[in-house]
């Protein structure tokens, strides 16, 4: 069952909450909302980042924990924690390598919840799992319940107001598969967790575009993050993997532009070099940005959700590969991201923190520009 719609004082506090030095008035969904997620959990998910690659070596330092403070001081307030999900799954480790890898979860929780924020545990696959998920559903479930009975032995040593536990990353698989799946694994982790946040999503890289097919839960208790990385030719120029046709696109700006003479050079140069498949990617964003402003269009269906069954919705991931972006296209664009998200009372966090999409410069310093265009300033 649901619960009922809140007094209305108590839910303009959780909407101003989530609004944080957001100038823009705040929509309906803000206020009008069916749940039962307390307002200080969604005020701490207001704006945060994601510390991606902390948790992939056993035993690593905690990253620069005198920028995470100084970070937590200038307004951000939570952060995701992927934690690689094989590492955890009797399936792909040994008993004493998840027993070591759940001390490391314990360990920079504390120290993180120690500086002030709140903790997003990210239960976040790989390739091994992935294709166990599509190929063997049921031996999946088994080990996401196995996953997961580990990881709520550590959710549970901290208060449920500072630490939320994220189901699965990026479902790959149909959303009928997802669909079903999802249900079971919220209600198992429930029974470990009765009084902690959960976080979920749909499938498809867990765009916005995957939630007409994708229903809230019966739990009250739980919030719905998406993932944004519009248009893909601009936000992954540069690939690292060579063999990805993004790998050809490079310094394209933000809004891409048919007649900006950059996006001309540039898509000259693609075709004199018989880049078809890059062509394609770049002709994509150019069509994506032809219609006005780009992402309050793609991320359209997340307001058409929320407005349909009133649930707290997040972007929990939005990043630039910043090695070969133009870095007032990468700000833009980072800015317009968070500013839609706190327009419409949605959290978010930036992917992420010190790696390719980071917010550290060639110095391993803050990036200041980034860290204005994240909070606005």
């Amino acid at each position: 069952m649901l619960t009922t719609v809140r007094p209305i004082r108590l839910l303009i506090a959780a909407a101003a909450a989530l609004a944080l030095f957001a100038p823009q008035a705040l929509r309906a969904a803000c206020i009008e909302t069916r749940h039962a997620v307390p307002p200080a959990r969604l005020q701490a998910m207001a704006r945060g980042f994601n510390l991606a690659g902390q948790l992939d070596t056993a035993g690593a330092a905690l990253m620069r924990p005198e920028l995470l403070r100084r970070l937590y001081q200038q307004g951000m307030r939570y952060i995701r924690l992927p934690v690689p999900a094989e590492a955890v799954m009797p399936q792909f480790t040994a008993a004493t390598a998840i027993e070591s890898r759940l001390q490391d979860v314990n360990r920079v929780t504390g120290q993180l919840t120690g500086i002030g924020y709140a903790v997003m545990i990210d239960l976040h696959p790989g390739a091994q799992f992935n294709a166990l998920h599509r190929d063997r559903p049921a031996e999946a479930m088994t080990a996401l319940k196995a996953a997961w009975s580990s990881l709520a032995r550590v959710v549970g040593r901290f208060p449920p107001d500072r630490i939320f536990a994220e189901l699965l990353n990026e479902p790959d698989v149909s959303a009928e598969r997802w669909n079903a799946d999802l249900p079971q694994l919220a209600t198992f982790v429930r029974q470990l967790l009765p009084d902690t946040t959960l976080i979920a999503g749909p499938v498809n890289w867990q765009r916005a575009d995957s939630l007409p097919d994708f229903k809230p839960l019966d739990d009250p208790n739980i919030v719905y993050a998406l993932h944004f990385y519009d248009p893909m030719a601009f936000t992954h120029q540069g690939h690292w993997d060579m063999n990805d046709p993004l790998s050809d696109i490079r310094k394209l700006p933000f809004p891409v532009a048919r007649d900006d003479t950059t996006v001309i050079g540039l898509r000259m140069k693609l075709q004199a070099e018989q880049k078809q498949r890059a062509l394609r990617e770049l002709d994509a964003a150019i069509a994506l940005s032809e219609n006005g402003d780009l992402v309050a269009r793609q991320l359209d269906p997340a307001l058409r959700w929320q407005d349909r069954y009133r649930r707290p919705l997040i972007i929990n991931e939005f990043g630039v590969l910043k090695h070969h972006a133009p870095a007032a296209s990468r700000t833009a664009w980072i800015r317009s991201v968070a500013g839609f998200a706190e327009a419409n009372c949605m959290g978010w966090a930036h992917w992420e923190f010190a790696q390719g999409f980071g917010m550290l410069n060639e110095r391993q310093e803050l990036d200041e520009d980034t860290v204005r265009a994240l909070l606005r300033r």
